[in-house]
């Protein structure tokens, strides 16, 4: 029998995404007949929400659920297992990691950490944050306290912002107490799972820093060797089936929760063009810079690159040319 303790970074409150943790655990027992037991722990309970992969790299536990680009400390290369500002949606995401080399480049990078990786679910594309007063300028975020992970933090440093890394339990209080001026956390229903409307009335969209955002269950590589191949492929197995449902779930609520929250006095707004075009015009810089001096970034980003332009072209004809339509004004006032 193997028994194995997962860490997430996830508080139980959070239903959506500890749910997606204990439902990888749920299928590998029934799939095994109740021999691989995994327990999955919220965050804090055996590693902060912003430690998993180290407690997964040095055995403290064997297996966790995070998100990559927490850790860029260790590679800025982990970035593109989450996602990168301006890159690739959710389907696209998933496209690549499975068959576009995406899985493979990201378990090497993983690999020399001690680790192996696999996708565990998706967001899609997510909100622009919770701001205590309106950026309608680029100017307006000069001197910003913003809670924004990842490489959207650094490039809104590009911009002014003064970046904190927090973890999802620490949000509320930090906004509520002053110590941040605006935090981005995910869409409409795990942010009102957080209370964030209750302490800032501003909701910013879209989400360009975060367009299709995949969290991973990250597995100690000695311990991964030691499962037998059956045990393996279960995993696998499982993973990919938490990775399409989280999506599912999200998309069946936060349509319903959004409303909700406009009821409730949430003021919806769009950051302007200005502020798009300087956000993506930093962002490619940064990324250039990044790789020109990181040549494990560089190796991934240059194939990155690539897809994304060839899938952009076919998504253009038929995703984003049926949704100009169907999403219309004049198609939704018929509804």
């Amino acid at each position: 029998m193997v028994q194995w303790q997962m860490a997430t970074s996830w508080p139980k409150s959070l239903q959506v995404l500890f749910d997606s943790a204990e439902l990888l655990c749920q299928l590998v027992n029934k799939m095994t007949d109740g021999n691989f037991v995994i327990t999955p722990y919220p965050a804090g309970e055996l590693a902060g929400g912003l430690e998993v992969l180290s407690a997964v790299q040095s055995a403290t536990v064997a297996c966790g659920h995070t998100a990559s680009y927490y850790y860029l400390d260790q590679s800025n290369a982990l970035a593109f297992g989450t996602t990168l500002p301006f890159g690739l949606n959710a389907a696209q995401q998933d496209a690549w990691l499975y068959y576009g080399g995406g899985l493979e480049a990201m378990q090497s990078v993983y690999a020399a950490l001690g680790v192996i990786n696999f996708p565990g679910g998706n967001t899609g594309a997510q909100m622009g944050g919770w701001f205590k007063r309106q950026v309608n300028t680029v100017q307006d975020f000069a001197g910003l306290n913003m809670r924004v992970p990842g490489l959207g933090g650094k490039i809104l440093e590009r911009l002014g912002v003064k970046i904190h890394n927090l973890s999802g339990d620490q949000i509320f209080a930090a906004l509520e107490d002053g110590t941040i001026d605006a935090a981005e956390w995910k869409n409409p229903h795990a942010d009102k799972t957080l209370g964030l409307d209750r302490v800032a009335p501003y909701y910013y969209y879209p989400g360009w820093w975060e367009p299709g955002t995949s969290y991973e269950f990250q597995v100690n590589l000695a311990e991964w060797n030691k499962l037998p191949t059956d045990y393996q492929e279960i995993f696998k197995t499982a993973a990919a089936g938490v990775n399409s449902k989280m999506l599912a779930r999200f998309n069946a609520l936060n349509g319903d929760v959004l409303n909700r929250l406009l009821i409730g006095g949430t003021k919806l707004l769009p950051f302007s063009q200005e502020i798009l075009e300087a956000s993506y015009q930093a962002a490619f810089e940064l990324y250039e810079d990044i790789a020109s001096t990181d040549d494990s970034f560089n190796q991934i980003y240059q194939s990155w690159k690539a897809f994304r332009s060839d899938i952009s072209q076919w998504s253009r004809i038929n995703e984003l040319s049926l949704a100009e339509f169907v999403m219309s004004d004049s198609v939704l006032a018929k509804l």
